[in-house]
Formats: C-alpha cells, structure tokens, sequence
C-alpha cells in the first residue's frame, strides 16, 4: 500500500507490513472498522453513525462507493470544513483529483452546466464505463486566489463554493450566475460536480454520497471528495487497505451501500 506524507510533513508509512496483522483474518472487520471490541459501551456505533459525526465535526469521511461501480474509497469532507491542512491531507494521503460536489438546486441557481454539454470538441464523449455520465461541471478559482493549485487557493475556493451553495440554499432566488461569475472564475483548479437531481434515488456516486452526508447532518449542501490511490499499483486503493488506514488514521470508513441505506 502507499506510503504518504500527512499534512504536518510526517512520513507516514500506512499499511506496509502490517496489513495482516491490523486486518487479521475477518473480511468483516477488515472492510469496516467500525466493527471491533464493543467492551462496555453497550451496542457498536453503525459505520454511518460515526460517519454522520464525524462529518457534524468537520472531520472528514472514507467513504467506499461499491465494487460494481467505481470500485474506489474517497476521503470526504464537508466542504465548509475544508482549510489548507485538508487539501494536504487530500493531496498526500488520497491523491486522486480534489472536487466540491454541489446538489442539483444549487448547480442550478449557479447555471453551472455538465461540463461535456459546455463543450464542443470532437473529444467530448460522456459515456464512463462506471455510470450513465460523469458528475463534472465548470473547474473553478475563486477570483482572490492567485494561480488556484496552492492549498491555500484551493482552501480558500472551496470554503467559498460552500458559502455560495449555502447562500443559495437560504434564498434560492438570492444568488445566481451572475453573483457565481462575480466571485468565482473559470477555469481553475477545483472541479465542481453536479450532484443528481434525485440525489441517492437517483445515483449512488460519491458525488451523492458525500451530499447526503451533507444534507444529514444540516451543513451546507456540499462536499468535497478525492479518491485513494495506491502508490505502489497505481490503481485504486483496495477497500482492505483503505479501511486499514481509516483506522490506523481514526478516520471512520463507511460502505456505500450502508450510506445509501441509511440516507436515502
């Protein structure tokens, strides 16, 4: 498995070795490690419920969609927690490409558009092999960053687009395209995805996934998502090891489908 960087410089060598001996031989345990010793606290907290406080807190979410779809774990925040120590902790110990999910009321009251319609180039061809489209919209800077790539650019996008999303969820007819252009700029360096418009009743990506959370526990309807790479494969990190670091890191770890279950 890979070895990252945390976000205060420490190396960290996540799962190396020890892989077997933290997962043990329970597959159970070793995809949720929110099954363990229960001691005397009574019954086991769901995986969703320490997903739901955990995202209450600010504190992100390693959320894995299903083996049938993309098959890969994202570290998931609530957007309006996202600072310069998230977008490297994303950065190093996700790697995959840092997004802001944003529901479909308020890519709507943005006049975002999927971003393969926005475009007209012989290239474009929105048929993923995982899905009907892709969730993508415009990729954005807020205009008081300087290049955008910085984590303190990105930080400072994405604690926008979460403002600008609650803004809209407060007064829908309040914020539109020309209030978005006035604060936002494209293209940038954080992509915005679409949200469905069903939400989880209408796909189960972690675009949703990471909305519903949102909407669960009352914060601004949005999300930030970044996938687990495997340094060493360069595929997807294994559900295994991602639940390994989840634990390892204290992170809760969630399945989609139990999300989907829960939340929908």
């Amino acid at each position: 498995m890979r070895a990252g960087v945390d976000a205060d410089g420490e190396t960290n060598a996540e799962v190396g070795g020890e892989a077997d001996t933290e997962v043990g031989g329970n597959a159970e345990t070793a995809t949720n490690p929110d099954r363990g010793d229960r001691g005397d606290c009574g019954e086991w907290p769901t995986a969703v419920d320490r997903a739901l406080d955990a995202f209450r807190a600010g504190d992100p979410v390693c959320v894995h969609d299903f083996a049938d779809r993309e098959g890969e774990t994202d570290i998931v925040y609530p957007a309006d927690a996202v600072d310069e120590a998230a977008v490297a902790h994303m950065r190093n110990d996700a790697g995959g490409l840092i997004c802001v999910a944003v529901d479909d009321a308020v890519a709507d009251a943005f006049e975002l558009p999927f971003l393969a319609d926005a475009l007209d180039h012989p290239a474009v061809d929105d048929d993923p092999a995982y899905d009907d489209r892709s969730s993508f919209s415009l990729p954005v800077n807020h205009r008081e960053t300087f290049t955008g790539i910085t984590d303190e650019d990105r930080a400072r996008t994405i604690v926008e687009l979460a403002a600008a999303a609650a803004a809209v969820d407060a007064d829908p007819a309040g914020y539109g395209p020309a209030e978005f252009a006035a604060e936002f700029r494209a293209p940038g360096h954080v992509h915005v995805l679409r949200g469905a418009r069903d939400g989880l009743g209408g796909r189960t990506g972690h675009t949703e996934l990471g909305l519903a959370l949102a909407e669960a526990v009352d914060a601004a309807p949005a999300a930030v998502v970044c996938e687990m790479l495997d340094d060493e494969t360069g595929e997807a990190l294994t559900p295994e090891d991602a639940a390994v670091y989840a634990r390892r890191r204290e992170i809760p770890y969630v399945e989609g489908a139990d999300l989907v279950e829960a939340l929908k």
